[in-house]
């Protein structure tokens, strides 16, 4: 049985990453979260929306996502966002969907900052978020698994000691 729609906006774009996740690329249609706003992160390279008047974000809405998957996601979410209902107007039609989206958690963070650009994150960061989040999807599998902040924060300390000389 299928759960609701699932509006996504950051590295779940990508659909390398999603299939790292949910082992398949479930279909989707390009649609704006409104009174929303995309922030980065500093020390993240994912973004985080919160609730911004006049504001929009532009994503994709993942369907026919099953409630395993769903697990999966909110699993990958972790505790640093929750699963919100929003409205969404799908690019491809004039209609307007309320799907649930991730929220960032901590509406007062100090480290947000800037908006997030999903094209630059692509050229800059996908390859190691991919390497992360595979790393993350086998770790599931294990009784004792790491949450994905964990997983996140274990791998980029990895990466940044290899960088060092």
């Amino acid at each position: 049985m299928a759960s609701s729609p699932q509006s996504v906006y950051g590295s779940l774009l990508a659909d390398d990453i999603v299939r790292a996740l949910l082992k398949r690329v479930p279909p989707s249609n390009p649609a704006i979260i409104h009174n929303y706003y995309r922030f980065s992160i500093k020390g993240h390279v994912y973004p985080a929306i919160l609730p911004v008047e006049n504001k929009r974000v532009n994503g994709k809405v993942l369907l026919d996502i099953t409630v395993p998957e769903l697990n999966i996601l909110d699993a990958f979410e972790d505790v640093e966002y929750e699963r919100t209902t929003v409205d969404v107007s799908l690019m491809n039609s004039s209609k307007i969907l309320q799907v649930e989206t991730y929220v960032w958690v901590n509406k007062r963070d100090p480290d947000l900052h800037g908006e997030w650009d999903f094209k630059e994150w692509k050229v800059l960061h996908k390859g190691d978020f991919l390497k992360m989040t595979m790393g993350f999807s086998e770790e599931m599998e294990l009784p004792e698994s790491k949450t994905r902040v964990a997983t996140y924060e274990s791998f980029y300390a990895q990466e940044e000691n290899k960088s060092k000389p």
